[in-house]
């Protein structure tokens, strides 16, 4: 009988696959490493068994500890497996930007998970960074593999990854496309390929936002700013990237990547994330500068189940204006559309909760802008009246500004349907057309009857 131990044993000798339609016109040959066949559907496996291995060798971690990790998802879920198979408890930090499914797969087998804004600075208490080590202080018998500064981060693709590719392609390879988070993917194939064939051109791939892309080109250190590739990309350098491996980065963009992980899917049958999208974007460019001998071969990072509700949802990517709208309409024409022109009611921060009541109950409104200066700086919804006139008349006399809500957007009159379709994301229900206080409202309700009518002419 052929069976394995545990799933554990099943990780690695992912297959090597033919992009044939994505790089029909390249002269060379273009392969996929397709790493969701590892059982936890990503190449973190391979580092989540290569990192607890040590841990268990040298004490850091004993029976019944738990494991503690921040991560964007995959090598959490590599170590959920581990956490499983070998009986300890695990804690996962994780920034909220990250797909739903990938918090949701790690409850499933198990794991904890606390969710910690994305826009802080790594060094805030809030991020998922330093949350991830406050839980590693507090918590005895506890482990923090810190995939960002650990060794056998690399190593593990020094042991496994890296040689299944110079085997598997007969060592033909001539370039290696891969994205950079923690970089030890990249650092640790690319030391195995250079040291088979120094002339082997090893190429990051990095999101605009990123500064990875800055420091390859001139060594310095610039700051991030956010963007919505999931799992490559940093705003920091972690000692495990070694630049000395990569020859070139290709810096894609958010609405690049998602396109490519798209046609990824739909003309190979190969469902990726973002993060693979970005790294066959920078595939793309490399592919124009092949000969016929060469062979490429592009890492792609994980499936894209984890990523149903962002890379492969039409509203959610139009939401945050990484595909265009099919119909082409302004705010202007939307406006101009509208039966009655409905009168735009505002309250001011000093206004109480009592004003803000008596004023939906008149004019039959449910939301109100707060504006101060000509500028929207919150708003007041229904239900945050509600909840103050439960707590009776010390709650309804306070002020509008103590329980306001964010702002509704400003956009001028120009503003696309996509612009606005942005705007109304949640949790703003509304938009505000014009400026200097001389707005106008466009609601959900608003955009869904003008562009049902738009698609019917």
């Amino acid at each position: 009988m052929k069976y394995a131990e545990n799933i554990l044993e099943t990780i690695g000798n992912t297959p090597l696959v033919r992009l044939n339609r994505i790089f029909g016109d390249c002269k060379g040959l273009v392969l996929a490493k397709v790493e969701a066949f590892n059982p936890g559907g990503s190449v973190k496996d391979r580092i989540a068994v290569s990192m607890i291995d040590e841990a268990e060798r040298t004490g850091l971690l004993k029976p019944g500890g738990t494991i503690i990790e921040c991560t964007s998802g995959n090598t959490g879920f590599g170590l959920a497996l581990v956490a499983v198979v070998r009986g300890y408890r695990a804690i996962f930090t994780m920034p909220d930007k990250v797909a739903t499914e990938k918090s949701r797969l790690l409850k499933a087998i198990g794991a904890e998970v606390r969710l910690c804004p994305t826009s802080v600075e790594p060094e805030d208490p809030l991020s998922y960074y330093s949350v991830a080590k406050r839980l590693h202080a507090e918590i005895e018998n506890s482990f923090y593999p810190d995939q960002y500064h650990n060794a056998k981060n690399p190593e593990a693709h020094v042991q496994s990854t890296g040689p299944e590719i110079w085997r598997d392609t007969d060592g033909k390879i001539t370039h290696f496309v891969a994205g950079m988070g923690t970089g030890g993917t990249i650092s640790g194939i690319g030391q195995v390929l250079k040291e088979h064939n120094p002339d082997v051109q090893v190429i990051g791939s990095d999101p605009v936002g990123s500064l990875y892309t800055e420091y390859a080109r001139s060594g310095k250190l610039i700051e991030a700013h956010t963007y919505l590739v999931e799992g490559i990309g940093e705003d920091f350098l972690p000692s495990t990237i070694n630049f000395d491996v990569i020859d070139e980065v290709v810096q894609v963009g958010d609405r690049e990547s998602f396109r490519w992980a798209r046609r990824l899917a739909r003309e190979e049958g190969i469902l990726s994330g973002s993060s693979a999208g970005n790294a066959i974007g920078a595939a793309a460019e490399v592919a124009k500068r092949l000969g016929p001998d060469d062979v490429m071969v592009v890492l792609i990072p994980d499936t894209g189940e984890r990523y149903l509700t962002k890379v492969y949802d039409d509203d959610w990517l139009r939401r945050h204006q990484l595909i265009d709208s099919p119909l082409s309409i302004t705010a202007g024409e939307i406006l101009a559309a509208r039966e009655t022109d409905r009168t735009l009611y505002s309250v001011a921060p000093q206004a109480t909760i009592r004003e803000a009541m008596q004023m939906m109950r008149e004019h039959d409104v449910s939301q109100l802008p707060v504006l101060e200066d000509g500028h929207s700086v919150g708003s007041v919804r229904e239900s945050q009246v509600i909840e103050c006139l439960l707590g009776g008349d010390s709650h309804m006399a306070r002020e509008v500004s103590e329980i306001m809500a964010a702002g509704f957007p400003e956009l001028p009159e120009s503003a696309t349907v996509d612009e606005i379709f942005g705007g109304l994301a949640e949790p703003s229900s509304a938009v505000l057309i014009g400026s200097g206080g001389n707005f106008r409202i466009i609601t959900k309700y608003d955009l869904i009857h003008s562009v049902r009518g738009k698609a019917r002419s």
